[in-house]
């Protein structure tokens, strides 16, 4: 980049942003993968998913910056990058949760500094229940489902559903049946017991407090310490990715068949992509960074 571009972090949901909606393919994402490589700008992944799932994904991406996962729950530097620990991170080596000892090609070598936000799974998984005692709805979560109904519901296959199902800070779940008119005694269940529910493109989420905004803030001011002039671009497409996009430099909404009534009154400076998925991705990227230093945020 030349010497007045800022040096930008690239924060990014996974599901209908950089991943396709329905495929889970990047490939049209790859020529502004490739240029974020060459320029050294960090693609911080900020997801619903595990850690299994985006440590993965992320090898299978070449992306070496750190990740954020279950909504905001964990934060996790690869060792492989960053060989000193993060003010607050713990050592968490070995396999990731429920891999075999010997783990897989993927997720060999995967020695992380763990920072925990969320609420332990165990937890989640209780209050649901309990949710469900107290609303009387038909609500599933993915505790109770067998790899072969995650599978169905996520298009994932059997061995990519079994890391998803690998849940620490984040239990997602669906209401069978007809969805209720009104939702909202759902998320004053989920308050009442000191946790949050939020919505992605295919499930509930119930969580601890924890957000996508709260791994970002804490991500920034890491690299912040290393770059005071670092900006952030914040890439999503759902309700979840709301709260990080408010608190980016740069958000931008990845177009979908869903739309937000408000949220641009909300973000005034949000842009709109002008694609789905990763194609929107691939030219909202491109673009910020063709600026190069130019005004690009306010």
């Amino acid at each position: 980049m030349g010497s007045n571009s800022p040096f930008y972090l690239i924060f990014t949901d996974l599901d209908g942003t950089l991943l396709d909606h329905d495929t889970y393919g990047w490939e049209a994402a790859i020529p502004a993968l490739e240029h974020c490589r060459k320029l050294g700008t960090p693609v911080i992944i900020v997801s619903s998913k595990t850690r299994a799932e985006i440590n993965i994904l992320r090898r299978r991406l070449s992306l070496s910056a750190p990740f954020i996962s279950e909504n905001g729950g964990g934060i996790f530097f690869p060792k492989e990058t960053f060989p000193d620990p993060p003010p607050g991170a713990v050592a968490s080596d070995g396999p990731g949760p429920g891999e075999s000892p010997e783990g897989t090609a993927a997720g060999r070598g995967m020695g992380v500094w763990k920072i925990s936000l969320g609420i332990p799974y165990g937890r989640l998984t209780q209050v649901l229940g309990e949710i469900r005692q107290e609303l009387q709805w038909d609500i599933k979560g993915f505790s109770e489902m067998g790899l072969d109904e995650i599978s169905r519901l996520t298009g994932l296959n059997k061995r990519d559903a079994r890391y998803a199902a690998m849940r620490e800070y984040d239990e997602p779940f669906i209401i069978q049946g007809d969805a209720p008119e009104d939702p909202a005694p759902l998320y004053r269940a989920a308050e009442d017991r000191g946790l949050l529910i939020t919505s992605g493109g295919r499930f509930y989420h119930l969580q601890g407090k924890n957000d996508k905004a709260k791994g970002m803030e804490l991500v920034t001011a890491w690299y912040r310490s290393r770059h005071n002039d670092a900006v952030t671009i914040a890439l999503g497409d759902s309700p979840n990715d709301f709260t990080m996009l408010e608190q980016a430099d740069i958000p931008v909404l990845i177009r979908s068949k869903r739309t937000f009534q408000g949220l641009k009154r909300r973000i005034p400076r949000l842009r709109i992509s002008d694609q789905f998925g990763p194609a929107g991705w691939n030219s909202a990227v491109l673009r910020i960074l063709s600026q190069n230093g130019e005004k690009v945020y306010e």
